[in-house]
């Protein structure tokens, strides 16, 4: 009697093992990965939350801090690219561990600012001490994950910006105002310190958690293995070299619509609190809790127009059309300071479309660049995007500083991210299976 099994139920068993074998990576990776991004992203925009003291405390203005809030960008990219073309030579497990490390040192270490000087300088070594963790993260991603799981994967990794938002506004005022005068030390210094040193007990679990690659993991079994490799293979893909990718137009085009989205993104990270207080509320903890709002709303969004991205193999206009909608509801937010119940409903539409457009986004480059040689190419698309962490703030603590007002400041980036969705619907991108075009 044979025993060879029907198609039908050999291609169920392939379904079941391969959906049991992403299941077990999802918990393996997924949650530490974001855990540590969330930390990231908390410990570069919780001066948005000590600016309501910290200002204050050391006589700042705000064009001293728009220029160290977005100082932190400029010494990240400086270093990230050195830093991702390193990472698959070094391996992603001491690279992240080397990362996590040294920035929840110098997170902590901001409770020592006392003047603009240490200000900068702190906030300028958090940057490079920071840098190449994102694009080394979705980097690391790519030997784990095939192109048609992407959107969903970026969709949870990138659910730490909200997440920061969501626990970060609550945990940052009430560490603010709770631990304010205790010993001697202000709420601010309180708040750096206890959300900074978490993240060096996540760089020592980095190396015990994480493997570099598949076929480092002692954790998969060798037909787990075969399972990745057999999905991530993509037949005439291209493997570029970073010379290529670096003379390569249309990572360029990337790049802008990346710098767009990323000064509309920091926009909102960084001067949110101090929005809500000019629309009328001045306790503290309120702020906090208005603040938690528009992230609720883009951790929904990111998942469900990711999940929807990935189900339609479609990502431009997924990223575009949300950066347009973004831009509107930013500019009505703009328009409408002083009506609180306005300025909030637009101000959550904007972020969810932002961070909605920022997370489908990645998983174009990640598409388009292949080999070792990615790492290099997405990190110089986010590294030449990061310069809008710098120039956002700057631009709305300069314009702030002048007029009075943000409003200026803020119409300068809602048109950023209307000509950022205009490029990506024009950037074609060649199909998956093609070779990437270089000149």
């Amino acid at each position: 009697m044979s025993t060879t099994l029907p198609p039908c139920t050999t291609l169920a068993h392939d379904r079941a093992a391969q959906q049991a074998l992403y299941r077990k990576l999802n918990w393996r990776l997924l949650p530490f990965l974001l855990l540590c991004y969330t930390f990231a992203y908390l410990d570069r925009v919780n001066i948005g939350f000590a600016k309501l003291q910290m200002q204050s405390d050391l006589g700042f203005s705000d064009a001293v801090y728009g220029l160290g809030a977005g100082i932190f960008f400029f010494g990240y990219v400086l270093f990230e690219i050195p830093s991702n073309l390193l990472l698959p030579r070094i391996g992603a497990r001491k690279t992240i561990s080397r990362i996590l490390v040294l920035w929840g040192l110098t997170s902590a270490g901001m409770m020592f600012v006392r003047d603009e000087t240490t200000f900068y300088v702190m906030r300028f070594l958090l940057g490079v001490f920071e840098a190449g963790f994102a694009p080394g993260m979705i980097f690391y991603l790519t030997y784990w994950y095939g192109q048609q799981r992407m959107a969903r994967v970026m969709a949870v990794v990138m659910l730490a910006g909200p997440l920061g938002g969501i626990f970060g506004s609550p945990l940052s005022t009430w560490l603010m105002t709770g631990l304010s005068g205790t010993h001697g030390l202000a709420g601010w210094q309180w708040m750096f310190l206890v959300e900074g040193l978490p993240c060096v007990l996540l760089g020592v679990l980095a190396l015990r958690v994480l493997a570099d690659r598949p076929a480092d993991a002692k954790w998969l079994t060798d037909t787990e293995k075969r399972m990745i490799a057999a999905e991530l293979h993509t037949p005439g893909a291209g493997h570029h070299s970073f010379g290529q990718v670096a003379r390569d137009p249309r990572v360029y085009l990337l790049a802008f619509a990346y710098f767009t989205m990323i000064c509309g993104i920091y926009a909102v990270s960084f001067w949110l609190p101090s929005i809500i207080k000019a629309d009328g509320v001045t306790d503290t903890m309120q702020i906090g809790l208005y603040s938690m709002i528009p992230y609720i709303a883009a951790a929904i969004a990111m998942v469900v127009i990711g999940r929807r991205s990935d189900r339609r193999g479609e990502r431009r206009l997924h990223s575009a059309v949300p950066a347009f909608i973004g831009a509107a509801a930013l500019a009505v937010a703009t328009l409408s300071s002083g009506n609180l119940a306005v300025s909030l409903l637009c101000m959550t539409i904007a972020t969810a479309m932002m961070w909605t457009a920022y997370t489908v986004f990645w998983a174009i480059p990640s598409q388009y660049l292949k080999g070792d040689a990615a790492a290099g190419g997405i990190a110089l698309i986010n590294t030449i995007g990061l310069i809008g962490g710098f120039l956002s703030p700057t631009i709305i603590g300069w314009v702030r500083t002048a007029t009075g007002s943000m409003q200026a400041g803020l119409l300068v980036m809602v048109a950023l991210l209307v000509a950022g969705a205009v490029t990506l619907v024009a950037n074609r991108m060649p199909a998956p299976h093609a070779r990437p075009a270089t000149v």
